[in-house]
């Protein structure tokens, strides 16, 4: 049986439910993490909450419950629902109040948790995927992990629709991000991406990667590029918690270019492949 995590309690999750007046709910009022488990072990755990912390500052979101607590109860979750190999989402939304776009800061945010299994996506690593390049809309605290992700859920379908796994979000154009992924460019032996600043979410994989590029001796810019790079471009790929590190083979929408996959991206899957287990 599997259950969830509402206000720290364990509940079936064919029993539980969330209040109608919760903020998150009619304003997306909220944040959020998801954290790859793997052999029943979270990845990257610590890098996970010192985001969802930074999130909370930036939105003058109060945790009802000390951090720690909270730790303790998603690694409860964890091993109640015996999870092995998947992700554990967590949200925590400002709380619950009768509709006013004024919150007061006596409000008590309420974290809500689940657990669902899911393997690594083999055959698209293996494989790499396509892109649908488009104008990037969305607000400009991209660097918040809020649930209102409106902008990045438009962006996506609109790929699927085009024949596309993911979107290549650009601003004028410099490309920013995907709709829930970060985005690299390889040209001259060398990675390129957005820098993190308020475009982009700077994903935890993300500054994995970085660290992995370090410890393979490759160099790794934190640069934007553009559109006009692209057509140059020795390699793409993205990453995100799902994901883990995917390459890309071929781009459409506003720019077109078909690529294949190279060797930068392999050592960094192999490197990322040897540090989870």
């Amino acid at each position: 049986m599997d259950y969830v995590l509402i206000k720290n309690e364990f509940v079936r999750k064919d029993q539980a439910y969330i209040d109608f007046y919760d903020r998150g709910y009619y304003f997306g009022d909220g944040i959020y993490e998801v954290i790859r488990v793997y052999n029943g072990i979270p990845f990257l755990w610590e890098e996970h909450f010192e985001r969802l912390q930074r999130s909370a500052r930036e939105l003058d979101l109060e945790f009802s419950q000390p951090v720690d607590d909270m730790k303790k109860n998603i690694l409860s979750l964890i091993a109640k629902n015996n999870l092995q190999n998947g992700i554990v989402y967590f949200q925590i939304t400002r709380g619950e109040q009768e509709r006013n776009h004024l919150y007061p800061r006596t409000l008590s945010s309420v974290l809500t948790a689940f657990t669902k299994e899911d393997d690594s996506p083999v055959s698209l690593q293996e494989n790499g995927i396509s892109l649908w390049a488009l104008d990037d809309i969305r607000w400009l605290r991209c660097d918040i992990k809020t649930i209102n992700l409106l902008g990045n859920v438009m962006a996506k379908r609109k790929a699927e629709d085009e024949g596309c796994h993911e979107a290549l979000q650009h601003r004028g154009n410099i490309v920013t991000e995907g709709s829930s992924t970060n985005v690299y460019l390889v040209k001259d032996g060398t990675i390129y991406t957005h820098p993190a600043n308020h475009y982009i979410l700077n994903g935890i994989t993300r500054l994995f990667i970085k660290q992995l590029a370090s410890e393979e001796g490759i160099s790794f810019q934190e640069e934007a590029f553009t559109l006009e790079d692209i057509p140059a471009a020795e390699e793409m790929f993205i990453s995100s918690t799902s994901h883990e590190l995917v390459p890309v083979t071929k781009i459409k929408g506003s720019v077109t270019k078909k690529l294949a996959i190279g060797p930068i991206t392999r050592r960094l899957q192999k490197a990322f492949a040897s540090a989870e287990n």
